[in-house]
């Protein structure tokens, strides 16, 4: 939160609009509205009032003048084209990355317009659920991307989770991190998404240890349809995560002129917390592959165990229908058709053939 009039600089006081500090507005916000938040920051502190996009960069550009660090801070909810294309023209956006702002469903990526530094996020968010048996959906994406450049921060957000308002209020109570610039700005927003990507690991593992004790419990029948549908949500999360190891590389390695030392430190951070993530994926992925052909050979088990007990009693009812078939051709002349004993006689061979076959094939395990 803003920290009050006096914790801005003597010089800087005249610009802010009023010596009391107006708290941003936090009334529930219907889908129409695009504009979340938009705020001016100065040496780490919030300007108190509210700001149109070329106002605030104007009284940015006004403090720069006066040699002190400033931006803003601008946070926007699926907007049109019309809105993106209103803020493209204040700040110099390329119209590449406008478009991309507005289609969402992109690939993770860093991309670099001159001096501006577009960074696409895969949001994740883990769907609770009783029993993976009965989830239909495990994990749900959305996109937050980010426009920075030395002057702006401007945050763009798809879906219906990722929202950066807790993340804008903790660094609000931080004045030491935003006087850092937009840049730190980036590298938290990056860091709450990387932060979900662990949590939501930690639960798929979960699923997946319950999951692995079914397949391997004696005497349950495991559907494999729920170690298929782990297999997609973490082919899913694997798509969020991995493309961001070469945009994380990128970040470091080819904007140096851009980004400080300090910030180029808490990235290589965030790229080790990455890493770990990708690593648990990847295990995952090893996992669940394993689960599968474990689930497969089972099945396959199952059904060879099947298929001999169907073959051991289609063995079984050959007997009388041997005997049916014989004696069901209606010649004159056959043996035993006049003797008075000869019914009892071959109900009593096919009874002593069939349990014979049955004792057989128990002893064989077939039964």
């Amino acid at each position: 939160m803003f920290q009050g009039f006096d914790a801005l600089p003597e010089a800087l006081r005249p610009l802010a609009h009023e010596p009391h500090p107006v708290q941003p507005d936090t009334r529930p916000r219907s889908p129409e509205e695009t504009l979340v938040d938009c705020a001016v920051y100065v040496e780490g502190h919030r300007l108190p009032g509210t700001y149109s996009y070329a106002t605030a960069l104007e009284k940015v550009r006004q403090i720069e003048m006066l040699g002190h660090e400033a931006f803003v801070w601008i946070g926007l909810r699926e907007p049109d084209q019309t809105e993106m294309q209103e803020v493209a023209g204040v700040f110099g956006i390329h119209p590449l990355a406008v478009e991309d702002a507005v289609c969402a469903h992109q690939r993770p990526k860093l991309e670099r317009f001159d001096e501006t530094l577009f960074l696409v996020l895969k949001t994740v968010a883990y769907v609770p659920h009783e029993s993976v048996v009965a989830a239909r959906q495990i994990v749900e994406t959305g996109e937050v991307m980010v426009f920075v450049r030395k002057d702006f921060v401007i945050t763009v957000r798809h879906g219906e989770h990722g929202g950066l308002s807790d993340l804008r209020k903790r660094m609000e109570a931080d004045p030491e991190q935003l006087r850092l610039g937009p840049y730190a700005v980036m590298h938290a927003i990056a860091h709450e998404v990387v932060t979900h990507y662990l949590k939501v690991s930690h639960l798929i593992e979960s699923d997946i240890d319950s999951i692995e004790g079914l397949a391997f419990a004696p005497g349950h029948k495991l559907d494999v349809e729920p170690i298929y549908l782990l297999k997609r949500e973490v082919v899913e999360l694997r798509r969020c995560v991995n493309p961001l190891s070469g945009a994380f590389l990128r970040i470091q390695q080819e904007n140096k002129d851009l980004i400080s030392k300090e910030v180029r430190r808490y990235l290589r951070d965030l790229g080790d917390h990455h890493s770990e993530v990708a690593e648990h994926i990847a295990s995952y992925d090893d996992m669940l592959n394993s689960l599968i052909q474990a689930a497969l050979a089972r099945v396959g088990m199952q059904q060879n165990s099947d298929m001999r007990k169907i073959s051991a009693w289609a063995g079984i009812i050959a007997v009388p229908t041997m005997f049916a078939g014989i004696y069901g051709m209606n010649f004159e002349f056959m043996p035993e058709l006049k003797w008075h004993w000869g019914y009892p006689v071959v109900v009593a061979i096919m009874i002593t053939a069939c349990l014979s076959l049955y004792f057989s094939f128990r002893r064989l395990n077939w039964l």
